[in-house]
C-alpha cells in the first residue's frame, strides 16, 4: 500500500479513508490502496460495517485525467479491468457499506459511491458522471450501477448530459439515501452503520448476497438463490441464538456470536 487509502477501525466500524490531496483523484496507486483496504475490511472479523470517506472537503473528483490522457486503446485494454476491479472490490465487501460524501463525487468517485450499499451526502455535494464531456462513457461501473439505482431513463439523462446533481436532487431520485450538513456527514454515516455492528454477521452477508445476486437475474432464479441462502442460515449458531432468544425473551434481544 502507498498510503493513499487506509482502513481505520473503531467500535466495529471500519472506515476506508481516501487521502490523495487535493481531490482524491483515482490514480493507479489510490485504486490499489482501495483494493487492499477493501480486502482488509472483508477479512477482519472485528469489522462489522464499512464507511468510505474522502474527508471533509471532497469524496473523490474522479479518475486521474492526467494519467489517462496519454493512454492508447491498447493501454486501456490492459488497464480497464484493473480500473474496474478497484470499484468492484468495494462492491464485493460482504458487509454493510456506506459512502460518506462531501463535496465532489464525480466520474470514478461517483462510481465508487455507487458500489456501496448506501450513500450519506453532504448538503454541499455534487454528484455525476461527466465522462461524456471528455468524449468517454463511464468506465468503472457507472453505466450499470446507476440505472439499477435510479432507473434507466434518469441514468441516461445524467450520463448523456454529463451534468452534476446537488444533494437535494440526489436524494429525490434515489442516488442519496440521507442528506446532512457537511460537518455531520461522517457522524451520520457512523450512526447508520452502528446499528449493524451487533447484528448477525453471516445473516447480513447472506441478505446482501441474496439482494445483489438476485437483482441481476430473473425472479425464479433469485428466489432459488434466496431459498439456498435461507437454508444455509440453519448451519449458524446465530440462527439458533436468535430463535431461542425470541422464544424465551421476545424479539430483538438476542446477542449474536458471528458463527
Amino acid at each position: 500500500m502507498t498510503g493513499l487509502a487506509r482502513l481505520e477501525v473503531a467500535d466495529g466500524i471500519g472506515t476506508i479513508v481516501l487521502d490523495r490531496p487535493k481531490m482524491n483523484a483515482l490514480n493507479r496507486e489510490l485504486q490499489e490502496d482501495i483494493r487492499a483496504a477493501a480486502k482488509e475490511a472483508t477479512d477482519r472479523k472485528d469489522v462489522k460495517a464499512v464507511i468510505l470517506y474522502g474527508g471533509e472537503r471532497v469524496f473523490a473528483a474522479g479518475a486521474d485525467i492526467k494519467e489517462m490522457e496519454a493512454m492508447s486503446f491498447t493501454d486501456m485494454v490492459d488497464a480497464g479491468s484493473y480500473l474496474m476491479s478497484a470499484i468492484s472490490s468495494v462492491a464485493a465487501i460482504p458487509k454493510p457499506t456506506v459512502a460518506a460524501i462531501t463535496g465532489y463525487a464525480l466520474g470514478g468517485g461517483c462510481e465508487l459511491a455507487l458500489a456501496c450499499d448506501f450513500r450519506v451526502v453532504g448538503s454541499n455535494a455534487k454528484m455525476g458522471q461527466p465522462e461524456i464531456l471528455l468524449g468517454l462513457i463511464p468506465g468503472m461501473g457507472g453505466s450499470q450501477r446507476l440505472p439499477r439505482l435510479v432507473g434507466p431513463s434518469r441514468a441516461k439523462e445524467l450520463i448523456f448530459s454529463g451534468r452534476m446533481v446537488d444533494a437535494e436532487e440526489a436524494e429525490r431520485i434515489g442516488l442519496a439515501d440521507w442528506v446532512a450538513e457537511p460537518d455531520q456527514v461522517y457522524e451520520l454515516a457512523r450512526d447508520k452503520m452502528a446499528r449493524f455492528v451487533s447484528m448477525p454477521a453471516y445473516a447480513l452477508r447472506a441478505a446482501k448476497e441474496a439482494i445483489d445476486r438476485g437483482i441481476e437475474t430473473d425472479l425464479q432464479t433469485g428466489l432459488e438463490i434466496e431459498r439456498m441462502l435461507f437454508a444455509a442460515m440453519f448451519a449458524t449458531k446465530d440462527r439458533a441464538t436468535g430463535m431461542k432468544s425470541f422464544m424465551e425473551n421476545g424479539p430483538g434481544k438476542a446477542v449474536f456470536e458471528d458463527a
